[in-house]
């Protein structure tokens, strides 16, 4: 039974305690997915002050890949939001990052994928909803607020209940976004185990037919590097639409 589950294509993302740490009743131990997390976020900030410590005029690869990062959220964040967008850089620029570098380290072989756990990815997406909520208020004033729930020009017969749709539509944005990106991560990579397993029950029978399975499995592994990718733009470009609302509203 435990060769069974071990095998699974579930097994993958079974959360493990690398260092038991007990407060009480609470546990806080030090996990697989806390180790994947702090990876990406060790490479991320590492790869960023690596690439812009000398600031070149004729920059290297590595502030080259930097300096296109920076411009494509730069340029995102301005269609959508304009210039008053770019206070929210560093909130979209660490979100994309850390979940792009979070999806790429789950592609390689024996390491965990933090997005694709809910608790992870829900997290991620309060973070954005409570910044895009507090923004608001900050911004429209409550009022203001309230009133992006209510569009101009509804009969007031037909008011409470529009509210309510559009309210329920807002509260609901972290769980379509949480949902979103661990829905695509587990699935893609449970797709990935299946096809490694396919292919090497095929090799171990038919060596001749295994060469067939192995280039159907190379394109798989391209296709959710390229998802991988994908939902990290995906996540970051709702967060400026919800941004956008945010600042279009008077």
């Amino acid at each position: 039974m435990s060769e069974v589950a071990h095998h699974s294509p579930l097994s993958q993302f079974k959360i493990q305690n690398l260092i038991e740490i007990k407060l009480g009743n609470y546990d806080l131990s030090f996990t697989n997915s806390a180790l994947y997390m702090v990876i990406a976020t060790f490479i991320v900030v590492s790869f960023m002050i690596f690439a812009t410590r000398k600031k070149a005029i004729i920059p290297g690869r590595a502030q080259v890949v930097a300096e296109s990062i920076y411009g494509f959220l730069n340029n995102m964040i301005t269609s959508s939001l304009g210039k008053e967008g770019k206070k929210f850089f560093p909130l979209v620029f660490s979100l994309f990052t850390f979940i792009l570098m979070c999806n790429i380290l789950g592609m390689t072989p024996y390491a965990f994928t933090a997005t694709s756990h809910i608790a992870i990815t829900f997290t991620l997406a309060m973070i954005a909803f409570f910044s895009i909520t507090l923004f608001a208020i900050f911004r429209n004033g409550l009022g203001g607020f309230i009133h992006m729930f209510l569009p101009a020009g509804v009969p007031w017969w037909m008011a409470p209940t529009i509210f309510l749709i559009e309210f329920f539509s807002f509260l609901i944005r972290p769980v379509t976004l949480s949902v979103r990106l661990f829905a695509n991560i587990v699935a893609g990579h449970v797709l990935l185990k299946v096809v490694a397993a396919f292919v090497i029950s095929l090799g171990t029978i038919f060596i001749a037919l295994g060469s067939l399975p192995i280039l159907f499995a190379i394109i798989m592994t391209g296709f959710e590097l390229f998802v991988a990718v994908l939902q990290s733009y995906i996540f970051a470009i709702l967060v400026c639409a919800y941004l956008g609302e945010v600042i279009k509203e008077h």
